[in-house]
C-alpha cells in the first residue's frame, strides 16, 4: 500500500509540471527508440549473413584456376585452366578431411520451351555437387552415373528458370533445348534465394558435367577434362585449416609446383569468409547500441538534473512531510520512484518509437530488420536502471535534510 500510494504521490509530482516532465523524458525516449532500431538493423544484417551461409552450405572451399601470362601481360585469376575433373577425385580419395568434391564448368545460353525462351546459366556437374552446396531436390532426380559418363541428355532446372520456360506446369519430363540440343527436364531444385553478390541462385540449369563439356561447351578440351572449378565440402567437425593446408599440397605435387614458386590456383575458404562477414555486422551492431546508449546517458543526466530542481523547489514542503513523521526513508523512496517513473514512461515510449522506426527502415530502404524480445527487455531495463542510478544523487540529499532548515527555506 506505501508503495502504491509512493507512486501515485510521484505521478501527481509529475503531471503539475508536465512540460518539464516531457522535454526531461524526450532523452530516454530517443536512447531507447535508437537502440532498438540499431539492434534490429544490426539483427537483420547477421540474419541475412546467417542465410547466405546456409544458401551457401556449411564447410565450403571452392578452387579456381590461377592466373597466367601472356606476351607480357599478367590475366587474372581463372585464366590459366588447369584443373581438371581428375583433380577432383584426387581430392576426394586422398584428403580424409573431404566429404566430397564438385568441378563443374560454367557458361550461358539461351534456353527454350513450352514456346517461350530465357537466358541463364548453364554448370556442367556431378550428382556430388548437389551434396557439396547442400541443395535439395522440390521433385524428380539427380543425374545417374551412366548419364555422367556418357554425356546424357538430362537436365535439372533451378526454380526461376521452371518459371520463366513453364509457368504453373510440371517440368518434369518436359524437354529444353539449349543450343539446339534437346534436354530432358529430370528435376527441379528448391529455392535457394540470392548469393552474397546479389545473383539469383536459382536461375540456373545444372546438366552432367560430360554433357557440358562435350555437347554444349566444346569438346577442345575434352580429353583433358577441364573445369572452371572445384567445389569442396569438407566433413563436419573437421579442421578446416587442416583440409586447405592437404588440399593445397596434393595439387601443388599434382601440376609439379616447385618449391618457392607460387600456387597455380587459387584456394578460397568460403565459409570463413562469411563468418568473418558475420563478426563484422556483429561488432558494427554493438558499436551502434553502443553510440545509441550515449543518448540514454544524456538523458539519464537530464533526469538528475531536474529532479535536482525539483527537490529544490519542493525544500518545503520535504521539511513538512518530515515534521510530521516522514522518515528519511520514505523521501528517499518518493523521489527514486519519480526518477524511476520518468525513465520507465520515456522508455516504453521509445520502444513503440523503435519498433516503428524499424518496420519504417526495413520498408523504405529495402534492408532487413529483426526485432527481438531480448533488445527490449534490454532497453526497459536500462532505462529503469538510468533513472535509479541518476535520481539517487537528488532523493539521498532529499532525505538528508533537516527539517527546520527545510521549513525555513525560502
Amino acid at each position: 500500500m506505501k508503495l502504491a500510494a509512493t507512486f501515485r504521490i510521484a505521478l501527481n509530482a509529475l503531471r503539475v509540471n508536465k512540460l518539464r516532465s516531457m522535454l526531461t523524458m524526450l532523452g530516454i525516449i530517443i536512447g531507447v527508440a535508437a537502440v532498438i532500431t540499431m539492434i534490429a538493423v544490426g539483427g537483420g544484417a547477421q540474419a541475412r549473413v546467417q542465410e547466405q551461409i546456409k544458401s551457401l552450405g556449411s564447410n565450403l572451399m571452392i578452387i579456381l584456376p590461377g592466373s597466367t601470362t601472356a606476351s607480357g601481360v599478367r590475366l587474372g585469376s581463372g585464366a590459366n585452366q588447369n584443373l581438371t575433373e581428375d583433380d577432383a577425385e584426387a581430392i576426394a580419395r586422398e584428403v580424409p578431411e573431404v566429404l566430397a568434391t564438385a568441378p563443374n564448368n560454367r557458361g550461358t545460353s539461351q534456353a527454350v520451351a513450352n514456346g517461350s525462351n530465357w537466358a541463364t546459366v548453364i554448370y556442367g556437374v556431378t550428382p556430388d555437387f548437389f551434396i557439396v552446396r547442400e541443395w535439395n531436390l522440390l521433385s524428380g532426380r539427380v543425374f545417374e552415373p551412366h548419364e555422367v559418363s556418357g554425356s546424357g541428355k538430362v537436365a535439372i532446372l533451378g526454380q526461376t528458370v521452371a518459371t520463366q520456360l513453364f509457368g504453373d506446369l510440371d517440368p518434369l519430363d518436359q524437354v529444353i533445348r539449349v543450343k539446339s540440343v534437346p534436354l530432358t527436364v529430370i528435376g527441379v531444385l528448391e529455392k535457394k534465394g540470392q548469393s552474397m553478390m546479389g545473383q539469383d541462385q536459382d536461375d540456373v540449369i545444372y546438366v552432367p558435367i560430360s554433357t557440358a563439356r562435350n555437347r554444349l561447351f566444346g569438346a577442345a578440351q575434352g580429353k583433358l577434362k577441364r573445369v572452371g572449378s572445384i567445389q569442396v565440402k569438407v566433413r563436419e567437425g573437421a579442421d578446416m585449416k587442416e583440409a586447405e593446408e592437404k588440399i593445397r599440397e596434393l595439387l601443388r605435387q599434382r601440376q609439379r609446383t616447385q618449391a618457392g614458386q607460387d600456387d597455380a590456383f587459387t584456394l578460397r575458404n568460403l565459409t570463413e569468409i562469411l563468418q568473418a562477414q558475420e563478426t563484422s555486422s556483429r561488432i558494427m551492431t554493438i558499436l551502434l547500441a553502443a553510440v545509441a546508449s550515449v543518448s540514454l546517458i544524456v538523458g539519464g543526466i537530464g533526469i538528475m538534473n531536474i529532479m535536482l530542481v525539483s527537490v529544490t523547489e519542493r525544500t518545503r514542503e520535504i521539511g513538512l512531510r518530515m515534521a510530521v513523521g516522514a522518515r528519511g526513508k520514505a523521501i528517499l523512496m518518493q523521489v527514486l520512484v519519480e526518477a524511476m517513473t520518468l525513465s520507465l514512461i520515456g522508455g516504453f515510449v521509445g520502444i513503440v518509437l523503435g519498433a516503428g522506426a524499424s518496420v519504417l527502415v526495413g520498408a523504405l530502404a529495402g534492408w532487413p530488420t529483426q526485432l527481438s524480445l531480448a533488445s527490449i527487455v534490454l532497453a526497459v531495463g536500462f532505462s529503469a536502471g538510468i533513472g535509479i542510478f541518476f535520481g539517487y544523487y537528488p532523493a539521498k540529499k532529499a532525505s538528508r535534510l533537516l527539517p527546520i532548515q527545510a521549513l525555513r527555506y525560502e
